[in-house]
């Protein structure tokens, strides 16, 4: 009979949503129809379809969590624009410092470093915990830690903070960040303020339930409340638009009558010398028109009101009773720049990330896929174009959020990406700069990536490399005791290669993808990926690599590589001919690793039969196009310990599923080159693998 009525309820559910999509309401009238409906029949609501139960073994740090993944960034000073393209405002959540009222309800010295700390992943590719790294786990009553968070915001183009201050009818929560920065002038660091004027429960969320403390809303608590926030809006470093200090209210619609609100407010300023101010409705649960309001605009935080596709059935639980939600980031910033900004004024938003499972265990919503690259690209366009045809102070855009831990919005270093976020941040405003000069087209040179195990076959791939007669930038990665013999060769040649050295896991795998991606963000557009390859366990091996080291650097291939991604803006790769081959003919032990790497990056589903892959794994490549592999940020525990496997690992996989992120991405894979023996045909039919059987 429950399964009955819930079968019931779905249904009603799915009519109900259809004729409310029919009916002719504006957008302020659906969210907030959305949001009640939700909020008094939550059991109407379908429950999400529940995350795949794990076959085999559980993919998880089981040595450390937190460890540098692909896309790492340690911090680096980098000139910003004069002036800035655009005034960017990062919200600032004050909840890492023990109030009293916290010890009561979480337990004494509670912060949100306890959630942050304690969250554990709930299914494969779940980065938690994530934990902080510059700043540590920090105490926001300590004066020198508001100092860095606002050298680091400057640093990297961030105007300002918007604080979030509580306010429940005279009643003040963690307001000690917000008055150190008013007792502290020599602070240059703009700031204002966000009313989080919703009432506080446990589900940390404002929604009805288990309340804290409650919102009261009179006349006279509107007068308190803008004489409180007036002392802030008075010094001269808080943040203005055309003059007057800017005030945000999170929910403007709890209010019991907005405009009246708004025009007390106006008047009390008027009459108290602030003069006039600039309200701005925050758009999280509801869209009204600010003015309807007698506010001034309103301001976008996403990832809030958007619908991005629900992945959660695609994901493999670690935690049996994982009940959450994990949703794909990536429709945020595409659905955000699709859409046109409405016709009253808007401060648009972007967002570096969302995961609230540490305040929900087991029940939390994660946005996964979300990187720093996309986040860029995102801001850079918003400046661009949706602030386009805006002027001077007007040209705002706000994140969410600088500090956000316990919801997964953070743009502070970590220890998964270090400083990527901030610099993410630089880069965009970078970008976005009218003044920048153009790009200027490549200098000629060409850029390699060996992986060197093996020190005489390092030394016959240098020998190709000089006979082309390019001026290479060479990156060389091996393991640190093999690095000295590396250097020896490179020496006998009079060549110069930037050196990088890692412990030997994921063989030319991991430290390619970390190589690669450093170089993207340093401004090369394609590379040559070559390596020692031997392949003991094979008799070939050595006419293997020659074979594939020569097709890719002999005559003028460089410069024919070069030309032919200059020419097609969609080539993506070049592969030797012949060594293009079927996934399925040479699939082995890797189609759990395939199926592993298709939902961690949020990839289509793999198809053997369908697809194909750069056998040998040396082609060149236009970085642009690995993305969908470089913003995974893969970690360093995924890649198994070496043991001298000759198939089967993470790193085997992902030989397979380099020219699969080149088509997801967009771009095509073509052959080059004459006909070529492949590696079964160049091993002959002792090692070829039989066709899986279907």
């Amino acid at each position: 009979m429950p399964a009955f009525k819930a079968v019931l309820r779905s249904a009603g559910f799915r009519a109900l949503r259809l004729l409310f999509r029919a009916l002719p309401l504006g957008e302020p009238t659906r969210d907030r129809l959305r949001q009640d409906f939700s909020d008094r029949f939550p059991a109407w609501v379908p429950r999400t379809p529940r995350a795949r139960e794990g076959a085999g073994r559980s993919r998880r740090a089981r040595e450390q969590s937190g460890t540098a993944a692909i896309g790492y960034r340690s911090a680096h000073d980098a000139p910003l624009p004069t002036p800035l393209p655009a005034r960017v405002i990062a919200f600032y959540l004050p909840q890492f410092h023990p109030i009293p009222e916290n010890d009561a309800w979480w337990g004494t010295g509670f912060t949100e470093w306890r959630n942050v700390a304690q969250a554990v992943p709930q299914f494969e590719g779940h980065a938690q915990p994530r934990l902080p790294a510059d700043l540590g786990f920090y105490d926001l009553r300590v004066p020198g830690v508001l100092r860095t968070q606002a050298a680091l915001a400057r640093a990297h183009g961030i105007e300002g903070f918007c604080f979030y201050t509580y306010w429940f009818h005279g009643r003040r929560l963690l307001d000690a960040p917000i008055e150190q920065w008013l007792a502290s002038p020599d602070l240059q660091l703009p700031a204002c303020l966000c009313w989080a004027n919703e009432p506080w429960t446990r589900s940390w969320d404002g929604r009805p339930g288990d309340t804290l403390v409650a919102q009261q809303h009179d006349d006279a608590d509107d007068l308190a409340f803008i004489a409180h926030v007036a002392r802030f809006m008075a010094d001269p470093r808080y943040l203005r638009v055309d003059g007057r200090p800017l005030l945000l209210v999170y929910r403007p619609t709890r209010l019991p009558d907005a405009a009246a609100t708004a025009r007390r407010w106006r008047a009390w300023c008027r009459e108290n010398g602030i003069g006039e101010i600039h309200l701005a409705a925050v758009q999280a649960f509801e869209r009204p028109d600010p003015t309807a309001l007698d506010f001034d605009a309103a301001v976008e935080f996403p990832p809030n009101l958007s619908t991005p596709t629900d992945l959660t059935a695609t994901q493999v639980r670690i935690n049996p009773d994982y009940a959450g939600q994990a949703l794909d980031w990536r429709d945020v910033p595409a659905a955000a720049l699709a859409r046109p900004l409405p016709p009253y004024p808007t401060y648009p938003g972007v967002n570096c990330g969302w995961d609230n499972a540490p305040r929900r265990p087991g029940a939390g919503r994660t946005f996964l896929h979300a990187s720093p690259r996309r986040y860029r690209d995102w801001l850079a366009r918003t400046v661009t174009e949706r602030l386009a045809g805006l002027a001077g102070e007007s040209r705002l855009v706000f994140v969410n959020a600088w500090n956000e831990w316990a919801e997964g919005a953070v743009l502070e270093p970590d220890q998964r990406l270090g400083h990527a976020w901030l610099q993410a941040t630089r880069a965009a405003l970078v970008a976005a700069d009218p003044g920048r000069a153009p790009a200027t087209p490549p200098d000629g040179h060409a850029c390699a990536v060996v992986h060197a195990w093996y020190a005489d076959a390092f030394g016959e791939i240098l020998d190709a490399l000089r006979a082309t007669g390019h001026r290479w930038r060479l990156v060389v990665t091996t393991a640190p005791d093999r690095a000295g013999a590396m250097r020896v060769e490179l020496d006998a040649r009079g060549m110069r290669a930037e050196l990088e050295t890692a412990d030997n896991r994921g063989r030319d795998i991991l430290p390619f993808l970390r190589a690669a991606d450093r170089l993207l963000d340093e401004g090369e557009t394609c590379v040559l990926k070559l390596h020692t390859k031997r392949s003991p366990h094979r008799d070939d091996g050595d006419l293997w690599r020659r074979q594939l080291v020569d097709a890719l650097t002999a005559a003028d291939a460089a410069g024919e590589a070069l030309a032919a991604f200059t020419r097609e803006p969609r080539l993506g790769m070049r592969v030797p001919r012949g060594h293009l081959q079927p996934m399925d003919h040479f699939l082995g032990d890797n189609l759990d690793h395939l199926g592993y790497l298709s939902t961690r990056l949020g990839l289509p589903r793999v198809d053997p039969e369908r697809q194909a892959f750069a056998s040998g794994s040396m082609f060149w490549v236009r970085l642009e196009a690995l993305r969908p592999l470089l913003d995974g940020h893969l970690e360093p525990w995924e890649f198994e310990a070496e043991s001298g496997q000759l198939d089967g690992t993470l790193a085997h996989a992902i030989e397979r599923m380099f020219a699969v992120a080149v088509g997801a991405a967009g771009y095509h894979v073509e052959e080059i080159g004459a006909a070529m023996r492949s590696p079964a045909e160049l091993a002959g039919p002792a090692h070829r693998r039989p066709r899986p059987l279907r």
